[in-house]
């Protein structure tokens, strides 16, 4: 039986860059679906509305690792054979979309109706409405959500795991399965968790105290 050693460690460390690039793909790809189901659940079309409505509805109802097994398993039912870190981005992209476009959608809805009215005033067109008055104080608004969420999202890549996928927490697994350490492997996971998490967390509340400050005046 192998011991729990500074290779073990490192394999360990490493693997949790497997975890930072898929939370960054995850958070960058569905950014942008975010972004566009938002936009859409403020259109003024309501088959638009509808969809996205409809999207999201259905996204947040179900375990992102549902979201994860249909990608991996599901399609690979029906002859379409993912390699699991594209099921894992995929699924994780899928759920960080729903959310996201909540976030945004509400932070875009809480600016004063105001706003729209002295924008329309100065007869700006509705995308020159949100570029330059709705989106920037949006932006602002949607800020410690956002950040919060993204500690959220750091958190759930654990669950890619399931399908072989090697981010930090099935790397803590592997080393335990042949070294039987789990109290010195997992308090280094949850150690490295910690490290990323934190920092994140702290931002999120600091950005919610700047953010709310500046907004009282």
């Amino acid at each position: 039986m192998q011991t729990f050693g500074w290779p073990e460690a490192y394999f360990i460390l490493r693997s949790a860059g497997w975890t930072l690039a898929l939370t960054a793909i995850a958070f960058f790809i569905g950014s942008i679906l975010g972004g566009a189901f938002a936009i859409m659940r403020l259109s003024r079309v309501k088959l638009l509305r509808q969809f996205a409505a409809g999207y999201i509805l259905v996204v947040q109802s179900i375990p992102v690792l549902m979201v994860l097994f249909m990608s991996y398993y599901g399609l690979s039912a029906v002859g379409i054979e993912l390699p699991p870190f594209f099921a894992a981005s995929a699924s994780l992209s899928i759920y960080v979309s729903a959310y996201l476009a909540e976030i945004w959608r509400g932070s875009i809805e809480s600016v004063p109706r105001q706003q729209w009215e002295a924008s329309a005033s100065l007869a700006l067109t509705t995308p020159q409405q949100y570029r330059y008055i709705i989106l920037p104080q949006a932006i602002r608004i949607s800020l410690p959500p956002t950040v919060g969420f993204l500690v959220q999202l750091v958190k759930n890549t654990s669950i890619v795991q399931v399908v072989g996928f090697v981010d930090l927490m099935r790397a803590g697994m592997l080393v335990n399965n042949a070294t039987y350490q789990a109290f010195q492997i997992f308090t280094l996971v949850g150690a490295i968790y910690f490290a990323i998490c934190f920092p994140l967390s702290r931002l999120s509340r600091h950005l919610e105290k700047v953010m709310n400050a500046s907004r009282s005046h």
